[in-house]
């Protein structure tokens, strides 16, 4: 099967890395971006992905993957376009859509009549079905599956996804397509476009809501005595929620993926003159939340001259590179303006960026980040860290406070009573 990737940042290299990895697939990966093109026929992603630069060299090596900038010849003999730009967000978390439907305009005389086009990019429920109308003239097939993807496990969320969602506009595409998803998901739930689109929001709708809701709890059981985690372990053992639920009590939500979807809910419910007051108590709630970390941090420097922060991580996620919306950069900015000396040390990160560089001072590994300092903020969930015993930090801090918003090191660091041990949820 040849297979047209269009759109190449984390969404896009993953989905054409992985689908050249079968030996049936041929991959042409394209996208506007000519330097971006470059790299990646030297084998170099735009970001970094456990496995995905080797996959992409492989892929090169076997001439099953290639890299084009050119729509046209890209698109030859392709029997599927699939569409998988990471739409971009802006700090209101609203998705800018015009983005991904004017990339699809500029190619769209290129497009043979008969091409599947495959949209798995984050469009709005109804995008899809609005393009099928605006070129009907085409003779294209219109399919809409929603990605999957976690950033740090993205090729295994792709390889071995407990299912496929896909919504196809009519039943005789079922076969290409069952074919093209069957080696990479256990089954196929098989829907109109519109449910499919839908269901992508009602995805992280839930999972959003499900983290306000126990984060809600969390800030109740500090003021009460309650243990969170405790909390949580009794829910996640009721038959009717279960074991996988999204209820870890943590930091507030960021990065746009599951605000994101609340907005195009709400803008939906707004437009139709339908409620969803859950939906904006959702976002509501989370906003309220953002401020826990910097309300601890206050009280933990309160009455400290002087003070040095250490910022353990400082990339949006663990195993990724990438410093774009990420809370821990944020915090180090306003610390910074606060007066306050930042130390940062991260294992995905070997040079700030100059805005960030002169607020920031980034350190080779914990020990350096972590002597002197007043307190330590566990920000991105490195592994690495995991091995930073409860003396790492004692020995090292003028005043060991650490402040672990998902409990990452609890296990070490909870119950030493050298350490003013701070975690979403947990009574002082």
């Amino acid at each position: 099967m040849r297979v047209a990737v269009y759109g190449l940042w984390h969404l896009g290299c993953v989905t054409a890395g992985c689908v050249a990895a079968r030996m049936e697939n041929r991959v042409v990966g394209f996208d506007v971006d000519e330097s971006l093109i470059a790299n990646l026929q030297k084998g170099q992603p735009p970001i970094e992905e456990p496995g995905l630069r080797e996959l992409i060299g492989v892929g090169l090596e076997n001439g099953r993957l290639s890299f084009a900038t050119s729509a046209k010849e890209a698109l030859a003999g392709a029997d599927v376009l699939w569409i998988t730009f990471d739409t971009p967000v802006n700090e209101r978390d609203e998705a800018d859509v015009g983005f991904v439907r004017e990339r699809l305009d500029r190619i769209a005389d290129d497009i043979a009549p008969g091409t599947h086009v495959l949209i798995s990019a984050q469009v709005p429920v109804g995008f899809t079905r609005g393009l099928a109308r605006d070129w009907a003239s085409r003779g294209l097939h219109f399919v809409y599956s929603p990605e999957n993807l976690r950033l740090g496990n993205a090729i295994a969320a792709f390889t071995q996804a407990e299912r496929a969602v896909i919504g196809a506009s009519d039943s005789a595409n079922r076969e290409l397509l069952g074919k093209l998803f069957a080696p990479f998901a256990r089954r196929i739930e098989w829907m109109s476009i519109e449910s499919a689109e839908m269901t992508k929001h009602a995805i992280n709708a839930f999972l959003a809501t499900s983290v306000t809701f126990i984060n809600e709890v969390a800030r109740l059981c500090e003021v009460t005595g309650a243990d969170a985690r405790e909390v949580a372990r009794g829910l996640k053992s009721e038959a009717r929620i279960g074991p996988r639920a999204y209820l870890n009590p943590g930091a507030a939500f960021a990065g746009g993926t599951l605000a994101r979807d609340l907005r195009f809910l709400s803008a939906f419910g707004h437009e139709k003159h339908v409620a969803t007051p859950l939906l904006q108590g959702a976002l509501d709630s989370n906003a309220s939340h953002l401020g826990w970390l910097r309300e601890k941090v206050d009280a933990a420097l309160r009455d400290v001259t002087d003070p040095t922060v250490a910022l353990l991580g400082l990339t949006y996620k663990a195993n990724t590179s990438t410093l774009r919306r990420s809370t821990a950069v944020e915090l180090g900015i306003w610390l910074h303006e606060k007066g306050v000396r930042v130390r940062a040390t991260d294992p995905g990160v070997s040079q700030l960026p100059p805005e960030i560089a002169g607020k920031i001072e980034l350190c080779p590994d914990a020990a350096a980040c972590l002597a002197g300092a007043d307190l330590a903020v566990v920000a991105t969930e490195w592994i690495q860290f995991r091995s930073l015993g409860a003396d790492a930090f004692a020995g090292a801090m003028r005043k060991p406070v650490v402040i672990d918003p998902n409990w990452f090191l609890a296990g070490s660091l909870a119950d030493d009573r050298r350490i003013s041990y701070i975690a979403t949820g947990r009574s002082a």
